[in-house]
């Protein structure tokens, strides 16, 4: 494919209060090797000064184009307003403290160029660092030479969606033309990845590329880290994306899979004291299965309010750590 030949992309950045990660970020969109971009940041009503450095770095390339937010409009509106200048063919959603590989765009473009119309998504692995840059460990496991040491799922991936989490969302590269066909996220909710995967892996294919091609950072009190926080709202996220589940869902495979995953929200709920909401689950459940004794019994326990929040937070956060990195991300 020439040079003239090849599709512009357009990378969506969005950033709140991020300033000492974005210039970081920043030099990963110039790094890279891939020529026909189109770059859309968004400051959400930064406070730390996250604007005058974004401006400073990007002043001369036109083909930056910045948006200053006078309030925070949360991560789904400010994203929906990148894709609505988007021109590109296909889309990155980044955050402001993520950092891609040189070589990224020009291999998910190749591999996307390579697929079919009905492919709407191609995904990578990453790996994890911490605020200081320091490497954590990856998304998926690797071997010697990099390569995931499992298979990951890849194709029709709807299933495994209402599974469990599994895809590093700023691994992604998307269709534009997908976007806005779902009319973009859906902007009354609090993140956008549960509910994204499971509107668009209902119509379209996904493909795994088996190689590392984002940085993706962990940071105290990033979105992820709050599921368990009494009072959050991510949990009625979630509630809202199984019901649009249930109403997708194509067989009985999928409903026994969402039905699986109601039972850890219902937990979740109870260790969040999210215990109302615990409850609404539950009925949300019973129009698929019979809950079960189990999931009654916790059920059972949330009507009791018992106060569970802090004891759960302090064993998450003390003695078991190092699951905890994985298991708060497991919406």
């Amino acid at each position: 494919m020439s040079e003239m030949d090849k599709p512009l992309v357009t990378v969506v950045l969005t950033a709140f209060n991020q300033g000492k990660y974005i210039a970081e970020t920043l030099g990963s969109i110039f790094a890279q090797t891939y020529p026909k971009l189109q770059i859309v940041i968004i400051d959400n009503a930064s406070t730390d000064g996250s604007i005058s450095l974004i401006e400073n770095i990007v002043s001369d390339f036109p083909e930056f184009t910045v948006i200053k937010n006078v309030e925070n409009r949360g991560l789904c509106r400010a994203f929906n307003q990148g894709l609505a200048l988007a021109k590109g063919k296909y889309i990155i959603d980044l955050a402001a403290d993520d950092i891609m590989m040189p070589g990224r765009i020009s291999n998910q473009v190749k591999a996307m160029e390579d697929l079919g119309e009905d492919y709407g998504v191609v995904f990578s692995n990453a790996q994890y660092i911490d605020a200081g840059g320091d490497v954590l460990n990856f998304h998926y496991p690797v071997d010697t030479n990099l390569k995931a040491d499992k298979p990951i799922p890849s194709g029709d991936v709807y299933k495994s969606i209402l599974e469990k989490y599994f895809i590093c969302t700023p691994t992604m590269m998307m269709r534009t033309k997908m976007l806005i066909e779902m009319g973009g996220y859906d902007e009354s909710l609090d993140f956008e990845d549960f509910d994204f995967w499971v509107r668009s892996a209902v119509r379209y294919k996904y493909f795994y590329q088996d190689e590392v091609l984002t940085r993706k950072r962990n940071v105290p009190g990033s979105l992820s880290t709050q599921i368990y926080n009494k009072g959050n709202s991510l949990l009625r996220t979630c509630y809202i994306v199984c019901n649009k589940a249930y109403e997708l869902n194509r067989d009985q495979e999928e409903f026994d899979l969402l039905a699986a995953r109601i039972r850890t929200f219902i937990r979740k709920c109870f260790y969040a004291q999210e215990f109302e909401l615990a409850l609404r689950f539950r009925t949300l459940l019973n129009y698929i299965e019979n809950p079960g004794i189990l999931t009654e019994m916790i059920v059972m326990l949330c009507r009791l309010h018992l106060p569970v929040n802090g004891l759960y937070r302090f064993y998450l956060n003390n003695l078991q750590k190092k699951a905890h990195s994985r298991e708060v991300l497991a919406f």
